[in-house]
């Protein structure tokens, strides 16, 4: 990791700017899949799995296969998984949305209505390591939040498995629909539907470039999605008062994500820096992980500001999915930061307690998406539906704003719409 020292504000931009997916060069392998499944559907998807996954096997996961592998989760981890559920369940609970009534105007009554989602698809990956944890954070709010078809796509193993733990969390978040298909070919089975897989409304989960492609595509297209994914991050806010091995610490911890992800630590003195870089390498000789670690911390970088106030400004500017800050009053400098997909405050407040257990949810905007995203919550789970009724007396009191506004827009059939009820007698 490179130490930067008192970078001006002026050059705060072009430290900030994510190095982005280069979506091009896989951009026509993805349109042929999305375009084979939703000309060929079911074929297209047996053939791609044969093709990439080296797998032939049923698409759908079957529910004597999910009971069998579900004995295989140990206890511990089992257990785990259940503790983590309540505490994502009684955190997504308290955000359930209300309906909102207004009178704005007597005898005009305006209604908003959540209403749940019909259909949801969520997507969990599998690549190097099994994230069951991802199914907690997005069937737990779905199934709070009442939507009525809940299927969930994972690609499977070399042995056409799906890591038990998957299953295991799936079925106790009452997901009885699950597929063994993973990539682009699952985002477009959701999005345009097969014989298989039902069509959904929305998408959701995070997953490696030809999903976040996928996404994307099928979001200007057909089928809503959560949010844009890019590689994980995570900023670490500290000063002298922290210890330098739970820096590095957290640092590693997002850095093992992938190869992609990127750790970027600010803090008030270079000395101190150099202390976390020195813990960081003491503790990554350790990871079984050192592959992902290495590339990721080859673009990660310190940063030096000794005024809080630049800190807070500079993780602001740079808007990361993951910010930790642990100072001396960290709950006050957090109050500074409005850009940021999730905070956490303190010395005893890790990224891996919100990845897994502490309630708040985990699929969170990356790539500067936080100035503008929120990460996935209840709401993500519903639309919101407006109503209105009115009286003839309402309309009457409406009746000249609405015509002398349509018709300076020329719309004279929309004026005509409130004169000729006012008119009947």
């Amino acid at each position: 990791m490179t130490i930067i020292e008192n970078p001006p504000r002026s050059g705060w931009e072009a430290l900030t700017r994510r190095q982005g997916v280069d979506f091009e060069g896989i951009r026509p392998r993805v349109e042929a899949i999305m375009s084979a499944v939703g000309q060929e559907g079911d074929a297209a998807l047996v053939r791609l799995m044969r093709e990439i996954d080296g797998v032939d096997a049923p698409l759908e996961i079957s529910g004597e296969e999910i009971a069998q592998a579900c004995l295989k989760v140990a206890a511990p981890v089992r257990d785990a998984i259940l503790a983590a559920k309540r505490n994502i369940e009684a955190f997504h609970r308290a955000q359930m949305p209300k309906e909102i009534r207004v009178e704005t105007a007597p005898g005009v009554v305006c209604i908003q209505r959540p209403v749940p989602i019909g259909r949801v698809g969520l997507y969990v990956p599998g690549g190097s390591a099994p994230l069951f944890s991802t199914v907690l954070m997005l069937a737990v709010p779905a199934a709070l939040a009442g939507c009525k078809e809940r299927i969930l796509c994972t690609p499977c193993r070399k042995d056409a498995s799906v890591a038990p733990e998957v299953l295991f969390a799936a079925r106790e978040c009452g997901i009885s629909r699950i597929f063994r298909i993973g990539g682009a070919q699952a985002v477009a089975a959701m999005a345009y539907g097969t014989k298989t897989v039902p069509r959904v409304d929305k998408i959701f989960g995070p997953g490696n470039p030809y999903v976040t492609l996928a996404k994307l595509l099928v979001s200007g297209r057909c089928t809503s999605i959560d949010m844009p994914a890019g590689p994980s991050e995570v900023m670490v806010i500290a000063d002298e008062n922290a210890i330098p091995a739970f820096v590095a610490a957290d640092l590693l911890s997002q850095a093992e994500h992938g190869k992609d992800s990127s750790a970027v630590l600010a803090c008030t003195s270079k000395a101190f820096a150099e202390k976390v870089l020195q813990e960081v390498d003491r503790q990554k000789a350790s990871l079984p992980r050192d592959a992902q670690v290495e590339g990721s911390m080859s673009h990660s970088f310190a940063v030096v500001l000794p005024d809080m106030n630049d800190l807070a400004g500079f993780a602001d500017a740079y808007a990361p999915e993951h910010l930790i800050i642990n100072t001396q009053n960290a709950a006050e400098l957090a109050s500074r930061v409005s850009r940021a997909g999730s905070v956490f405050i303190g010395p005893y407040s890790p990224e891996s307690a919100g990845d897994y257990a502490s309630g708040t949810n985990h699929t969170l905007p990356t790539s500067g998406w936080a100035a503008s995203c929120s990460g996935v919550n209840l709401d993500s789970f519903f639309r919101k539906m407006t109503l209105q009724e009115i009286s003839r007396d309402g309309l009457k009191s409406l009746a000249p704003v609405i015509v002398n506004m349509a018709r300076a827009e020329g719309l004279e059939a929309h004026a005509r719409a409130v004169s000729i009820r006012i008119e009947e007698q």
